[in-house]
């Protein structure tokens, strides 16, 4: 026990410099005692000495979001999912309370037309009425944080529909049942331990379209830049107390008629069959405090619940749904006897999911065309799909076998905006889905009752399922990849834009082989579609320095040939070496 007191103490050493904030590195000190507590056997006496370590260090950023006053170490940027930076050194107090400053003023003055149509508000007053539904994942500080919005909310005449730690999916379906006129979630998914993140939706429940969060990004800008504070103090009697989830549950169960998912009878319909086994890791995340009442307030053995307590740190693993993640699915799951299984990994707020039988691991590719067709020919509803152009072609030949239309669209789910009540299901490959009749958000949750009532109306495994549906209308092997690049910004753009020569008709070469360019679709990159249906797709990161690769392959042996083939293309515009 000394030898880790003394370990812990020098780690300390190394790391943090007394009353100096800026200078101490806490995250990189916190993935070190993070270490050193998984070393340890659960329960001793090292074991709480390293953990007593982290909550030190946790009370030292506690103290530098509470008091930092200079601003944020990068600026404040919304993307497609908000905006997201380090804790205590991009979001704290004062900064936070900023950006909050910064949605309050969409409301004020004379609102353009098409801003007031994308927020779906008229007036500033009918936005206090409305108000803001405000929750928050489990990230160290987030009832700090959320404190800070609700005190600029509250002091600008804002209701706050106040619902604590929640998931971005069941604040977005808590906000149209109250009516709100928007949301505020501080969560940055699926991000690791150092990252914050500041999502907003507006009344619709969807990610904001960007006419609005290019109005925050420069209303958050100019008000950091001169260094203005809120000056109305708090009136925390305009704060509502609201349970999220029951909010959800109401909202799912009054979408059945379009959906046709009986919450209930699925829920009972679980409990009733003996024969399904249900494991489900929530990486520490909200969905750890959701489970049990989605459940019913119900268990049984078949139920099995997994990282399902407290830690911020989640445990030291990047807390996304992911196959690496899956491990500890599939050892639950491979212990048990029942002739059907059924996985799932949850990110911390909730927004995304991905899945296992036991049998095999089970992508949002496959997963979300799966459901495409359940819905279509098990439910008897018709409509289209809707997919990021990043996303299988799996769907695609689905809809094409049903004669149905297919949306794709660029990566983040505001793009869905167009055929949200048209499209049966709508997903991403990064593992996000909805569907007719749900929010306009990504929700885990949705895609777990979803994957329940297709395994249990099925009676088979869901990769069984989707086997049958590659016999019937052709496999399809989806990968991803990602490579760091030097060029950044305009250079890196001139250099993608090389690739611009490779139009439908003429040829590049994969595995020593001409291939036709088929079609093109720069919607969000380049994607590349070969004569034979297979394709890649080129695009920058919106958020690091790299540039992404996606490829599909008829084989699953001709996807590096695909990668090879991207790279290839990247060397030939300058891009890489």
């Amino acid at each position: 026990m000394a030898a880790s007191q003394s370990s812990i103490n020098s780690l300390v050493e190394k790391f943090v410099i007394p009353d100096n904030h800026q200078g101490s590195d806490y995250f990189a000190l916190l993935r070190e005692l993070v270490n050193g507590r998984n070393d340890n056997a659960a329960n001793s006496e090292n074991r709480q000495l390293w953990q007593e370590g982290i909550d030190r260090v946790y009370a030292l950023l506690d103290n530098e979001m509470r008091s930092r006053k200079t601003q944020p170490l990068n600026p404040v940027k919304f993307g497609t999912s908000g905006w997201r930076g380090l804790l205590g050194k991009d979001l704290f107090v004062k900064s936070v309370a900023q950006v909050t400053m910064a949605i309050t003023e969409l409301y004020c003055g004379d609102i353009s037309t098409e801003l007031r149509q994308a927020l779906g508000v008229d007036t500033l007053a009918e936005a206090r009425q409305r108000g803001c539904v405000l929750g928050f994942d489990n990230r160290f500080g987030g009832e700090l944080l959320a404190a800070s919005v609700a005190d600029v909310l509250t002091g600008a005449g804002f209701i706050v529909h106040y619902a604590g730690e929640s998931s971005t999916g069941v604040l977005s379906a808590a906000l149209l049942e109250v009516a709100g006129a928007f949301s505020i979630n501080l969560t940055p998914s699926h991000n690791p331990l150092e990252y914050g993140g500041f999502k907003f939706n507006a009344a619709d429940g969807g990610p904001a379209a960007k006419v609005i969060t290019d109005r925050i990004t420069a209303n958050a800008g100019r008000i950091i830049d001169n260094n203005l504070l809120p000056s109305a103090l708090p009136r925390p009697e305009l704060i509502k107390k609201i349970e999220a989830l029951a909010s959800w549950q109401n909202f799912v169960r009054q979408g059945v008629n379009f959906h046709k998912l009986d919450y209930d009878q699925i829920i009972d319909a679980f409990f009733n069959n003996e024969s399904l086994a249900v494991a489900i890791d929530s990486v520490h995340g909200a969905s750890r405090i959701h489970i049990g009442p989605l459940f019913k307030g119900r268990s049984c053995e078949r139920l099995i619940t997994i990282r399902d307590n407290v830690d911020p740190t989640f445990g030291g693993i990047a807390p996304e749904p992911s196959a690496a993640n899956m491990n500890l699915v599939c050892e639950a799951l491979a212990a048990r006897s029942e002739p059907l299984k059924l996985g799932m990994v949850i990110d911390p707020d909730g927004d995304r999911i991905r899945f296992t039988d036991g049998l095999a691991d089970i992508e949002m590719n496959k997963f979300g065309a799966a459901a495409y067709h359940y819905l279509h020919e098990h439910k008897k509803l018709s409509g289209l799909v809707a997919k990021s152009v990043a996303t299988s072609n799996f769907a695609n030949a689905i809809a094409a076998g049903l004669g149905e239309e297919v949306f794709e669209s660029r990566v983040g789910f505001k793009e869905f905006k167009p055929v949200i009540g048209r499209a049966l299901v709508y997903f991403e490959e990064s593992d996000g889905i909805s569907i007719i009749g749900h929010t306009p958000e990504k929700d885990a949750y949705i895609g777990l009752l979803l994957a329940l009532d297709m395994t249990l109306s099925l009676n088979k495994p869901l990769s069984i399922y989707i086997k049958e549906l590659e016999e019937q209308f052709g496999a399809f092997h989806p990968d991803r990849a990602s490579i760091e690049v030097s060029l950044k910004g305009k250079e890196l753009l001139d250099g993608l834009a090389k690739l611009e020569k490779y139009r439908e008709g003429s040829t590049i070469l994969v595995n020593n082989k001409e291939l036709v360019i088929a079609k093109v679709i720069d919607i969000d990159g380049r994607k590349m579609i070969l004569e034979d249906d297979s394709w890649l797709m080129i695009r920058p990161s919106g958020t690091e320095p790299k540039v992404r690769f996606y490829v599909e392959a008829r084989t699953a042996d001709s996807r590096q040939d695909l990668f090879n083939t991207a790279r290839h293309l990247l060397t030939e515009s300058g891009i890489l070496d």
